[in-house]
């Protein structure tokens, strides 16, 4: 988490609204020899303290979680882009990188094989209904013995959520027309909606005063 204030003043709610939104992160726990790391979706519990997710069973991780439970960090990343010093149309800037970030610390456990079921078909309604309006796919379609045949590679975790923290660097440290320039020009310049949502994100922070 960038250190700077400036950059952390959202609330919880905000930085749980958007770990939720997201949906997938990166898994971090440590060991004696070096840092694990896995990419996974999610679910987040309305008020932010649990998350819960599925491991292939063959995973560092989830074979490490037979023997304890695992202190762990999920990064939650979201829209982030270069920022050209050029693009705040007055002197003496420098490059530097936007971006915003959730981070969730707290104790992953390995949840019982019988839950496998749910929390997939939880995961899929989520993210089925944001394809609307296709049909949405439930493990209904699937036949009993592929679907078990499936599952029995994969098993349900969750994670305690201890500590949520939040990082949207925006440009906060500049005045709001040094900011706003910087905005307009990246929209120009860059592809795709992760860089629109930025932009907008950057002409949408409060002024600094």
């Amino acid at each position: 988490m960038h250190p700077n204030t400036m950059f952390r003043k959202e609330t919880e709610a905000q930085n749980i609204d958007f770990a939720r939104e997201q949906g997938f992160g990166i898994l971090a726990v440590t060991t004696p020899d070096a840092p694990l790391i896995s990419h996974i979706p999610f679910l987040l519990s309305p008020d932010g303290t649990v998350t819960e997710f599925h491991l292939v069973r063959s995973n560092p991780i989830a074979r490490a979680l037979k023997t304890a439970p695992l202190k762990a960090r999920l990064a939650v990343q979201g829209a982030h882009s270069y920022v050209s010093p050029d693009w705040y149309d007055v002197d003496d800037q420098v490059p530097t990188w936007n971006y915003v970030a959730v981070h969730l610390t707290g104790e992953i456990t390995l949840r019982p094989v019988d839950e496998m079921r749910d929390l997939l078909d939880r995961q899929s309604e989520l993210f089925e209904k944001r394809l609307l309006p296709k049909t949405p796919w439930t493990t209904g379609k699937m036949t009993p013995e592929v679907l078990d045949r499936m599952m029995r590679q994969i098993v349900p975790c969750r994670m305690q959520v201890d500590k949520i923290e939040g990082t949207w660097k925006l440009g906060q440290n500049k005045p709001d027309k040094v900011r706003q320039n910087a905005a307009d020009h990246m929209e120009g310049f860059g592809i795709g909606n992760e860089v629109r949502i930025l932009s907008a994100l950057m002409r949408g922070v409060a002024p600094t005063g």
